[in-house]
């Protein structure tokens, strides 16, 4: 009886810790054999863009994940409020398995595409990765960067023309996979992207227990995700809402 309350409190303490790792402390000393995994930073990100999908990736067997950018150090978002670090710059990362474009404000997707640096690398990593992402207006970064053309894809919803206007197919999915190239649209629809990425680097049922992991079980108190539930008013509200916030 003792052992089993000694087993009981330290899968609780796990818990508490984070996913039970303190409960199995030989997956914490495994060494990473699974996917390699970049993040691409840039000046004024939308914050769950990344984490989203990194709150489920890193924790799949043996991945890595690390956050990039043109240079090393903090990124802030398009609030100014947060920053993430970036741990290396895109220089010193030549081949990736999976990599993940966040989208931001107009103004930092623009800026991206003044910056043929980030773009060459996009594309240069592109032809070494088993599966390319973004998250909401990332995918135009995609675009832009010519990877798009001809292929199926989604984006952030008041964004459709624009995507189109770089060689893409918009289709209205949270999520669309063409080929190796994986884009989802608004913000909270990276997590779902994450899922679905999760279950082609690993299998379904790793998948289906990731989303039990961070408890992904999203039951909004309002029914307005999508424009045409939300209708014209909210539709202005929200990106009016979005731009005031963004710096």
């Amino acid at each position: 009886m003792r052992r089993r309350t000694v087993l009981r409190a330290a899968t609780v303490a796990g818990v508490g810790a984070g996913v039970g790792t303190a409960a199995v402390p030989a997956a914490v000393a495994a060494p990473a054999t699974g996917p390699r995994i970049g993040i691409l930073l840039f000046d004024r990100f939308s914050l769950l863009d990344p984490t989203g999908p990194a709150e489920i990736l890193a924790r799949l067997p043996g991945a890595t994940v690390t956050m990039l950018a043109e240079r090393p150090g903090l990124v802030r978002t398009d609030t100014g409020d947060v920053a993430l670090l970036a741990e290396k710059s895109i220089d010193e990362v030549r081949e990736l398995d999976v990599l993940v474009v966040p989208g931001g404000s107009e103004r930092a997707v623009l800026a991206v595409f003044e910056r043929s640096r980030v773009l060459q690398w996009i594309r240069g990593i592109h032809r070494r990765t088993k599966w390319t992402t973004s998250v909401c207006t990332g995918s135009m970064i995609l675009g832009k960067a010519g990877l798009l053309t001809g292929l199926r894809a989604t984006t952030y919803w008041s964004g459709r023309a624009y995507l189109e206007s770089l060689g893409a197919t918009f289709v209205d999915e949270r999520y669309v996979r063409d080929g190796k190239i994986i884009t989802s649209a608004g913000v909270s629809a990276g997590q779902d992207m994450a899922l679905y990425l999760a279950s082609l680097l690993a299998d379904d049922r790793t998948a289906q227990a990731l989303q039990l992991a961070v408890e992904y079980d999203p039951r909004p108190p309002f029914d307005t995700g999508t424009p045409d539930k939300a209708g014209p008013e909210l539709q202005a509200l929200a990106l009016r809402l979005l731009a005031e916030s963004q710096v």
